[in-house]
């Protein structure tokens, strides 16, 4: 995800190339997208803060609910929406078909480039989504979606089966958070650190079993250590990962209602 402070946007990303084969993890990404990268149909796919005046109001993301894919996390597709101070968050699987053209785009901003290391063509974010979602289900990518608007990638894992648990002492059920906030509207205004914090407390209420949620942001990115901090997740220790140096955060279950 790319880093969000109070001023900024957070976020944790996955394995960097040169070592995807490795932790399922990696550096953090002020992941955001200038709106002009964004080249998904308007009818499809609204444009948050950004309508086109001869399209008239974008129609709100109305995504299909397929049977849910089993997963190891307790179920992700149902989980309910949340509300946060910025607005109605929900959670919604990856399609592939639907969705890889708009995280693509995403994913070539260079901002977001430099640390997911996903740029390229489409075929190239659509292998990451299939690594996620051909798995037993300890992965689950979603798209964020807010007030009916997909705005954020986000991939819900196990960390204590993900090979980060090699890096540190791991607890059943861990979970970590990848996130990456799309667009450049919802950038430097405290958006990311309103989620971070909703969707760590939709973990711990929907995962009974998990006492933790994690996240790995590479320690030279300032602003997202800040952001996991300001949403309540404490600095554990730093790790040497594949690809970087990480700070290893940690929102415990039993400190959520102190930080």
């Amino acid at each position: 995800m790319s880093g969000t402070s109070a001023s900024g946007t957070s976020a944790s990303a996955p394995p960097s190339a040169a070592s995807r084969s490795g932790p399922s993890t990696s550096p953090d990404a002020d992941d955001t997208l200038d709106l002009r990268l964004y080249d998904a149909p308007a009818a499809d796919w609204p444009s948050r803060g950004a309508a086109i005046d001869h399209l008239g109001p974008a129609e709100p993301f109305a995504p299909e609910l397929p049977a849910p894919r089993p997963d190891l996390l307790d179920s992700v597709a149902a989980w309910p929406a949340t509300e946060t101070p910025v607005g109605t968050l929900r959670l919604v699987p990856v399609r592939p078909e639907r969705d890889v053209r708009l995280i693509a785009a995403w994913m070539n901003d260079p901002a977001v480039a430099a640390f997911w290391e996903l740029a390229g063509p489409q075929e190239v974010t659509a292998a990451h989504l299939r690594s996620r979602l051909d798995g037993d289900g300890r992965s689950v990518p979603c798209l964020g979606v807010l007030d009916g608007v997909p705005m954020s990638y986000w991939e819900i894992y196990r960390a204590d089966l993900d090979p980060l648990a090699r890096h540190f002492r791991a607890r059943p059920h861990d979970t970590g958070l990848h996130l990456l906030i799309g667009g450049v509207p919802d950038r430097g205004r405290g958006l990311g650190t309103a989620l971070l914090r909703a969707v760590a407390d939709l973990v711990l209420d929907r995962r009974p079993r998990c006492g933790r949620v994690l996240a790995e942001p590479d320690v030279r990115n300032v602003a997202s250590v800040a952001a996991f901090l300001s949403a309540g997740f404490r600095l554990s220790a730093e790790v040497d990962l594949p690809g970087k140096r990480a700070a290893l955060m940690v929102r415990d279950r039993a400190l959520r209602e102190v930080l």
